[in-house]
């Protein structure tokens, strides 16, 4: 398979790319440059991943136009390792088989594939070990990049592209990998990769060199030849010189190579004159370039390819298709999400431990609540607590979409499945048993340790309450964080959020005496919808006078001497400006709900419109 490229050109706010036209052939087509030089540019707009806007020319496989869904039918294998470290490597696999193959193919012929291509990537002795986390340790390095090509060869792309395939792996690894690449290679694949500075071993493995240095080419052509090209233009590779460190060499204008007397006279005039119409380095090159027979050889055949396509249709970059349904798309989604929750204990199993003991700890110190005047300030500030601490600990929410942001994009844009599947699928991985379960353990513990109102009716009605809070707090986590990059960023602004909310959650200031141009703050306070309901539930009906000492309550952690004492709940919750009845319960559940639909539904549009090209 041939693939062809014509001036790719960005103007919007950079000139990254420049006249830059080739032919990528089947074999090992290296594109090859300092950093900065537009490599990675190139990469993703042949892949079609790169946004449209501001590009220009055309990009033909076999002499046709690029396929509207080329970046779905070709592989791409990224920079940063994105594959689910919680998983095997078989599971992994597995995993892009039932996303990528359609339904059609059977469960025994994408089991049989995986297996092949464990096989053909020498994955066999690792294939059920976990790929590792920063947490636990899995395959080592050249393994875990084995297994992301693994990931983009289930689908048997003939074209295969690469962003910097050894980043991170030492000098052995990094020649496995391009081994690797190069079997695959002699199968008749076609493989884009771009590199910064490869070792010899792996520089004489290329088949095609492509040459960029500030977005223009210096030179494109058959990489064994690279360097008789430069010794015809002056420039002389030493000998036991590696010829990738000599090509970077000369751009980067340090070069120590020595040319001959007959040329270097000629590229000196060359310098003299290109010094007076101010011409850099790489603009001397590339110009050398144009030049050159490669050049000219590769203008023709593109000119001939271009004649037969004068009607083309406009290529729709973005179109993303699809080889499973929905619902075959939410169902292993979800799998593998529950998967790595189970596989990750570090974060699962430990909120649910410090859960049980935060639960304990409240439960000593509010132990057999009276109903007296401290019954009443410690009811109060029971409840406070409850509620706010059901908001900060949803915060952990926020590493829901942040940490996987990468993998999600990629996969994503590789038609992996929609992004409404796998938005459920966090939900209902996260929301279920991450923020109900440790609700129901919460409550469990806190209500008979205090003694709070012995009716099954208001110990649901708190369950329902404090399950209700965590679900709108989470829900606030996900749209902020969705689209994040940074977690600290997102974790500053919930803690921004909370704190101001917490101020009007009914307890350190009393809501009745705000100022009307505040007050309409309140009615985005969720612990103040939380705290209400668990006060209407709990205090309506009690009596506090029974005590001698009943007189100068005071309202807890509000430290203002009150003239007339609160006998009854029912008099506390007026004079807080709170409607006891049930529909002063339940309107504050409704309020709850409301803003977590709102939130979900922000979180799920920035995710679906979350920037997913470079």
């Amino acid at each position: 398979m041939k693939t062809g490229f014509l001036c790719c050109q960005k103007t919007v706010d950079k000139e990254v790319l420049r006249d830059v036209s080739g032919i990528m052939r089947p074999g090992l087509n290296a594109i090859l440059g300092p950093t900065g030089s537009g490599k990675s540019s190139l990469l993703d707009i042949l892949a079609a991943r790169k946004d449209p806007h501001g590009l220009s020319g055309d990009i033909l496989i076999n002499g046709a136009p690029q396929p509207a869904n080329f970046k779905c039918t070709s592989g791409y294998v990224v920079q940063d390792d994105v594959v689910m470290g919680t998983l095997t490597v078989r599971e992994n696999l597995k995993f892009s088989a039932a996303l990528r193959l359609p339904k059609s193919v059977k469960e025994q012929e994408k089991n049989e594939r995986v297996n092949q291509i464990i096989k053909e990537l020498g994955l066999s002795k690792v294939a059920d070990s976990k790929v590792g986390t920063q947490f636990t340790r899995g395959v080592s390095g050249g393994e875990r990049k084995r297994t992301n090509i693994g990931m983009e060869l289930i689908t048997d792309p003939a074209i295969l592209f690469l962003d910097e395939p050894t980043t991170g792996l030492d000098a052995s690894t990094a020649n496995a990998v391009l081994l690797l690449l190069k079997r695959m290679a002699k199968q008749g694949k076609t493989i884009i990769f771009s590199i910064h500075q490869p070792r010899y071993s792996i520089f004489r493995l290329f088949d095609n060199l492509t040459l960029l240095a500030a977005g223009r080419t210096l030179y494109h052509g058959p990489a064994r030849h690279a360097i008789e090209y430069f010794q015809s233009i002056g420039y002389e590779c030493e000998p036991y010189n590696n010829p990738a460190d000599f090509f970077l060499d000369i751009i980067n204008g340090d070069s120590t190579a020595v040319a001959m007397s007959k040329i270097d006279e000629t590229n000196t005039e060359s310098t003299e004159e290109s010094t007076e119409y101010g011409k850099t380095l790489a603009e001397q090159l590339a110009e050398n370039y144009s030049n050159s027979s490669y050049y000219q050889e590769t203008k023709a055949i593109l000119e001939n390819i271009s004649l037969g396509n004068k009607k083309k249709p406009k290529v729709v970059f973005r179109q993303i298709t699809y080889a499973n349904s929905f619902l075959h798309q939410l169902q292993w989604v979800s799998k593998r999400t529950f998967k790595n929750l189970v596989g990750n204990p570090q974060a699962s199993v430990a909120q649910l431990c410090v859960t049980a003991f935060l639960g304990l700890v409240v439960g000593a110190i509010f132990f057999g609540l009276k109903e007296d005047s401290a019954g009443l300030q410690n009811r109060v500030g029971a409840m406070f607590f409850l509620t706010t601490n059901q908001c900060f600990s949803s915060i952990s929410a926020i590493e829901l979409f942040v940490v996987e942001k990468k993998i999600f994009t990629h996969e994503y844009i590789s038609g992996y499945y929609r992004t409404s599947a796998y938005f459920i699928s966090k939900l209902m991985a996260d929301l279920i048993p991450m923020r109900t379960i440790p609700s129901i353990i919460f409550t469990c513990i806190i209500y008979f340790m205090l003694g709070l109102k012995p009716t099954v009716e208001a110990f649901f009605t708190m369950l329902f309450t404090l399950t209700m809070v965590s679900y709108t707090a989470t829900s606030m986590a996900l749209a902020i964080a969705a689209g994040q990059s940074v977690v600290a960023v997102a974790n500053l602004l919930m803690t921004i959020a909370f704190v101001f909310m917490i101020i009007f959650s009914g307890l350190l200031v009393n809501l009745t005496s705000i100022m009307s141009w505040l007050s309409w703050l309140k009615y985005f306070s969720i612990p103040r919808y939380g705290m209400t309901a668990l006060q209407i539930n709990e205090l309506t009906g009690l009596n506090f006078c029974s005590s001698r000492n009943s007189t100068n309550l005071i309202s807890s952690y509000n430290y203002q001497q009150i003239s007339q004492p609160w006998c009854t709940g029912d008099e506390y919750l007026r004079n807080q400006g709170i409607d006891a009845s049930s529909w002063g319960l339940w309107q504050n559940h409704l309020a709850l709900t409301c803003m977590t639909i709102i939130f979900l539904i922000i979180a799920y549009l920035k995710l679906h419109f979350m920037k997913k090209f470079s």
